[in-house]
């Protein structure tokens, strides 16, 4: 990568740091590096390149509703993240392959960033995130969850949500693929609604209903999850007094048990997944689906 050095005439002793100055976002800074977090949508307008590595980015999709009627979690939205090319922090193995911030120009870079689902009130059709978008990449929206015993598969996304109680079939995470993957198949339903995938690991298939993990981002933590994004929501189970499936690290949302119980929703800003609801009463009574997480970008850089 070039990091287009400026070199001095002779006798000037070398090189002259030029670094990137550029505004957008909520900002804030952290030792020698500045942070620009979008909640929304917005313009990254950068006045100057720099010649001191470019930019990191954390990129993360919307998280998909859980299902209604003991229903799969619902799929965290997608993971993409460029390491720590610049160093200063941990970075989560999910980032860009080789290590490499992006050179930027003066220019503006919109950004959108995805909605999470609304919660779901239909336990035979799922809802999906949105996804979000930066620097001409893109990572999905999660999957949204389906219910119980509805035909299937639940949906694929950035991470995969988890199948209804009884009915099955799962999810696909990494859709549409990346290279490294944004993020795993939700877990197959069974006993209990399945969970939904998250960007570390996939949705459980062991019965539990648990969300899989999002990883920790190490780059200016989300209010409450301590750096963690992309967890799967939780999968919804019955009847009262039974246990659900509880949501991944990175914002996913625990399901819940019972009659009229809805699922937990998504940490905003997290691309959580929404947990599955609870059962055993009648249909029409029975709580909807936790809404998704929204998505977020975070820009990270030297300043001085």
């Amino acid at each position: 990568m070039s990091f287009g050095y400026q070199v001095l005439g002779f006798g000037s002793g070398g090189v002259t740091p030029v670094y990137v100055a550029a505004s957008g976002g909520t900002e804030s800074t952290s030792g020698n590096f500045k942070i620009h977090t979008f909640t929304g949508p917005g313009t990254f307008t950068v006045n100057e390149g720099g010649n001191q590595g470019g930019v990191e980015y954390l990129i993360v999709g919307g998280g998909g509703s859980g299902g209604k009627r003991h229903g799969g979690g619902g799929g965290a939205g997608g993971f993409r993240q460029s390491p720590g090319a610049l160093g200063g922090y941990t970075a989560s193995p999910l980032g860009a392959t080789p290590a490499a911030a992006i050179e930027v120009t003066a220019q503006g870079y919109p950004i959108s960033v995805g909605s999470g689902a609304g919660p779901n009130g239909s336990q035979s059709s799922f809802t999906s995130g949105s996804s979000t978008t930066a620097f001409s990449l893109t990572s999905a929206g999660g999957g949204g969850g389906l219910g119980h015993h509805s035909p299937g598969p639940a949906g694929s996304g950035g991470s995969g949500a988890g199948g209804g109680l009884g009915a099955g079939p799962q999810g696909s995470g990494n859709t549409p693929p990346t290279n490294p993957p944004q993020g795993n198949d939700g877990g197959p339903g069974g006993i209990m609604g399945g969970g939904g995938g998250g960007a570390a690991e996939a949705g459980s298939t062991d019965g539990s209903g648990l969300g899989g993990d999002g990883y920790d981002a190490g780059i200016n933590p989300a209010a409450g999850d301590s750096g963690f994004f992309s967890g799967g929501g939780g999968g919804g189970n019955f009847p009262d007094g039974s246990t659900a499936g509880t949501g991944g690290d990175g914002g996913g949302a625990n399901g819940n048990a019972g009659a009229s119980t809805p699922g937990g929703a998504g940490d905003a800003n997290t691309g959580g997944g929404g947990g599955g609801s609870g059962g055993g009463g009648s249909p029409n009574n029975e709580g909807n689906g936790g809404a998704g997480g929204s998505g977020v970008v975070i820009i990270r850089y030297r300043y001085q």
